[in-house]
């Protein structure tokens, strides 16, 4: 009996390492057969994939498989954000995807409002120069709502209608927002926000858009997984942002590594995981927080990134070379939490992108000290101190430029 394994990909570092790409060619393997799987995080994702056809899209809700034909499963665990995902839909719509790959949805899946995203912006901005580099998506804010019963909001309740949503929101608008904006401190809002916040017109297209949502994703369990010939589970955000493993404040409300996608896998029936850990070749990070070694401005002048632009809550793109030691650290800690995992073998590969950009010389830190090595060569010597199963090279933006 052949043993059912997937695919995961994982960003190792601050995030932006290359997830997309990595997805969209393990993806492309099984093509309109397959199925990328969301196991964390939310609409805050900003995973790029170049086909090679030049079609580029910045994926967020979507999986990252989507230009080859992937299905798309968004897990219990990930935050759903109506308005965003219709937003992105026309997006890939306009690039050419007039049908759209199937989006399959978990109703235990928490979703995102309106009000979320005007009380995470509202603190980041009210924090002044102690942000904690929050990209203003909301995300932080729904996961707090949902501790609490009386707030909390599923796709299961989508399916109750249009009227009992406005009831849910209503109650979310008129109690849970002045009750949280008193614990965070903030007295109150700018004109803007305040203007939003009492917008019967907001609440009403938020209605709109969760409905047509509803609509265009169908709901199942993980079982669903094993009507594709492959899944790949695709990470959101970096291990040194985990809740549990980053530096507090500076870290996303999530689990980034592999501890959500094992507990899918398993309940999906997969029995083995072939695990990516995708880095860099070399260290950014976008937002507020520690950053070691950071450079003044890029460590090389090939380095192109058109997605992580200046923005008000992040800031500009910073950098760093990459720390070796660190990095074997990290992912290590992450895969030792797979090895416990009753039923599903994992298997440890790596990735490291974005080579083509470095030029000849590679500089990294290792022992304490700045080295320099081939691109090439720093990436084999990465694999052997991992003592990883397989390494991927990307040398550009595209899954032909992925070399095995």
């Amino acid at each position: 009996m052949v043993k059912r394994t997937a695919k995961a990909v994982i960003g190792a570092n601050y995030g932006d390492e290359g997830k997309g790409l990595m997805t969209d060619y393990h993806a492309a393997r099984a093509g309109r057969e397959g199925i990328v799987v969301r196991f964390n995080g939310g609409a805050q994702a900003g995973h790029t994939v170049t086909a090679p056809d030049g079609r580029r899209h910045v994926f967020s809700h979507f999986g990252s498989g989507t230009l080859a034909g992937a299905a798309t499963y968004l897990s219990r665990q990930v935050v759903c954000h109506p308005a965003l995902f219709l937003k992105e839909a026309a997006q890939l719509q306009a690039a050419g995807l007039a049908a759209l790959p199937p989006v399959f949805v978990d109703e235990r899946a928490p979703v995102s409002t309106l009000y979320d995203i005007l009380l995470n912006q509202a603190l980041e901005r009210h924090r002044g120069q102690a942000r904690h580099g929050s990209c203003g998506m909301g995300f932080g804010e729904t996961v707090e709502r949902q501790l609490d019963p009386g707030f909390a909001l599923t796709v299961a309740d989508l399916r109750q209608g249009a009227g009992y949503l406005l009831h849910r929101l209503a109650a979310i608008r008129d109690h849970w927002v002045p009750r949280r904006l008193a614990a965070l401190g903030i007295a109150a809002l700018d004109a803007q926000s305040a203007q939003w916040l009492a917008s019967d017109g907001a609440l009403q297209s938020f209605v709109h858009a969760a409905m047509r949502f509803r609509r265009m994703t169908e709901p199942a369990r993980p079982a669903v997984l094993m009507d594709y010939a492959g899944a790949v589970f695709e990470g959101a955000q970096g291990l040194l942002l985990d809740q549990d493993r980053g530096a507090f404040p500076y870290v996303t409300r999530s689990h980034t590594g592999i501890r959500n996608a094992l507990e899918v896998a398993g309940e999906a029936g997969f029995e083995g995981l072939d695990v990516t850990y995708v880095t860099r070749a070399y260290l950014t990070r976008h937002g507020a927080g520690p950053l070691a070694g950071e450079l003044p401005g890029k460590p090389y002048p090939g380095i192109e990134d058109r997605t992580n632009v200046p923005n008000e809550f992040q800031g500009t793109l910073r950098f760093a070379h990459l720390d070796l030691d660190l990095l074997v650290r990290t992912i290590r800690a992450d895969f030792d939490d797979a090895l416990p995992c009753p039923g599903i073998d994992a298997t440890l590969n790596l990735a490291v992108t974005c080579l083509d950009q470095a030029g000849p010389a590679l500089s990294y830190v290792e022992d304490g000290a700045l080295r320099t090595a081939a691109p090439d060569a720093l990436a084999a010597h990465l694999a052997a101190r991992l003592g990883a199963g397989t390494l991927y090279t990307a040398w550009g933006p595209t899954r032909e430029t992925v070399r095995t």
